[in-house]
């Protein structure tokens, strides 16, 4: 049975703050070629302060990369490589990770198999009510146990899933410091990483120091390397066009950029990590009593969209149509839109349902007149508002009444996991790496005992779905697009736009995962 998330983990599935996974990633190019400095600090733009860098809160796990190792690790080609674990193998069932020799914690401890085990039962408890771990953690109950003596850690999970290594196996390890004294973990950093918080400010900067002894990064990577800083400092830089200004003087080395002020940063001699996105997320409402829940009703209104229109909106631009639920590069990705969205002509489709018009009046079934509650919130990014205003527009012209309604972030998930008063909801979000992340979202019990806020009731994904939990990583991945494909056909939900982010450095070059978080010991600066 699937494991409840509670609600704020859906902000970070809505918003550019999810936890990456698993997935492709990106070296970012540069014409970087000036001699590197030795013993630097590396100046990073955060786009929103830290208010506890516990990597098992909402909050930390955003940063819990410099300070804190996983058993593996994820390659910009989306491939496993070691980190804690020198090898691994897994099941659906289970998982086995062997510990490299040698490891320490910050406080200098030697990390056991034991320690690792009693950090995965910490995180992975629901009483502890995680958010940041959950994120991350099969959304099935496992039990994690150790044997010192060969070094190794295995999971057993109370019910098939596909992917333990990519989720257990890509936990931020607190050592046992930190979970003698959990509290303590908003200010001080207690894990294996590359780096240890330094110094904390309430609203920013946030330093990082180095650790000279470190050497079991992704594929083996160490803290000797030339070019490596000295110290990370994480300043908070809420505006985007603030960022780019900054990359461009000087004041900031490293910085995530979207939306049109990208444009400025082209031609500049910056590195470029591109981040692919999906914008426009968009889900119906298909609780009894709500006029969504007519299958054909939603088929014939998403056949009357125009997708193109809505991805140039959606992007400020010449916009692509989304193909997949996640975006480019997440694990199982596929081009499946197209293929399987309703194509049939609006009016058509509605009259066959049983809509009708009479000139230019409402539509109506049994004398009821089609009313659509549609909400966003400009909080999940700068052009949702008007890709919902065309969307709006377009429905309009069908005869349906849209009111369409611009909520702060609070209030939409509040419409959403609580009063359920909406039609549709368009939101965004850099895509959930694996594929079973959706799950929740698509099937089982409405909020408050599950996810699926919008009432998704798919059989064919269901039964994709269960299929796809039995095969073992990407193996299953035909299934699972299988599945997806179902949500298409069934206009379950529907994403408007493949979008891109950066990442840009000044005088540094880095590699970047799913998602444009920075590899820390990739970061190398130059003069």
């Amino acid at each position: 049975m699937l494991r409840r998330t509670p609600p704020v983990a859906l902000a970070s599935v809505l918003t550019a703050s999810a936890v990456a996974l698993s997935g492709c990633g990106g070296v970012a190019t540069s014409s970087t070629t000036t001699p590197l400095v030795i013993g630097g600090t590396v100046r990073i733009a955060a786009s929103s302060e830290t208010p506890s860098f516990d990597p098992y809160s909402a909050f930390g796990a955003s940063q819990a990369h410099y300070a804190y190792d996983a058993l593996v690790n994820v390659a910009p080609d989306g491939a496993l490589v070691s980190g804690l674990a020198s090898s691994w193998q897994a099941t659906t069932t289970t998982a086995t990770f062997t510990l490299r020799p040698g490891i320490t914690c910050s406080d200098g401890t030697a990390l056991t198999a034991s320690a690792v085990a009693r950090a995965l039962t910490y995180a992975g408890d629901p009483a502890n009510q995680l958010a940041g771990a959950q994120t991350v953690l099969p959304n099935v109950p496992f039990k994690a146990s150790a044997d010192d003596g060969t070094g190794t850690v295995s999971a057993t999970a109370a019910a098939p899933f596909p992917f333990l290594t990519r989720t257990i196996g890509l936990l931020p390890i607190v050592c046992p410091a930190g979970l003698d004294r959990p509290r303590s973990l908003d200010r001080v950093t207690q894990g294996t990483g590359p780096y240890v918080l330094t110094r904390y400010t309430p609203g920013g900067p946030y330093e990082f120091t180095v650790r000279d002894d470190y050497s079991w990064g992704p594929a083996g990577a160490t803290t000797k390397e030339p070019g490596l800083p000295a110290h990370i400092v994480l300043s908070v830089v809420p505006q985007a066009s603030t960022a780019a200004n900054l990359l461009l003087t000087g004041g900031v080395d490293i910085a995530g950029v979207s939306g049109p002020d990208r444009a400025r940063l082209t031609g500049r001699g910056l590195s470029t990590a591109d981040v692919a996105t999906v914008i426009g997320l968009t889900f119906f409402n298909q609780r009894p009593g709500r006029a969504l829940s007519d299958r054909a009703l939603r088929r014939a209104l998403v056949s009357a969209l125009d997708r193109r229109g809505l991805a140039n909106v959606a992007v400020g631009g010449t916009g692509s149509p989304a193909t997949d639920f996640g975006a480019e590069g997440a694990v199982c990705h596929a081009d499946l839109a197209d293929a399987n969205l309703p194509a049939r002509n609006a009016a058509e489709a509605l009259r066959a349902a049983g809509w009708t018009r009479s000139g230019d009046g409402p539509l109506t079934k049994d004398g009821r007149p089609l009313r659509l509650r549609l909400i966003t919130s400009p909080e999940l990014g700068p052009t949702l508002v008007s890709v919902a205003e065309l969307m709006a527009r377009q429905w309009t012209k069908l005869g349906a009444e849209v009111d369409l309604v611009a909520e702060s972030l609070p209030a939409l998930v509040n419409a959403m996991y609580r009063s359920a008063d909406f039609d549709v909801v368009v939101g965004s979000t850099p895509g959930v790496a694996l594929p079973v992340g959706f799950v929740p979202f698509f099937s089982g019990p409405t909020p408050a005992r599950g996810l699926n806020f919008a009432g998704v009731v798919n059989p064919e994904y269901d039964a994709l779905v269960a299929q796809a939990l039995q095969e073992t990583d990407t193996t299953g991945c035909d299934t699972w697009n299988r599945a997806a494909a179902a949500l298409f056909r069934s206009a379950d939900a529907l994403p408007i736009a493949q979008g891109r982010s950066g990442v840009y450095g000044y005088r540094t070059t880095f590699t970047t995962t799913f998602g444009g978080r920075l590899v820390p010991t990739s970061i190398r600066l130059h003069e």
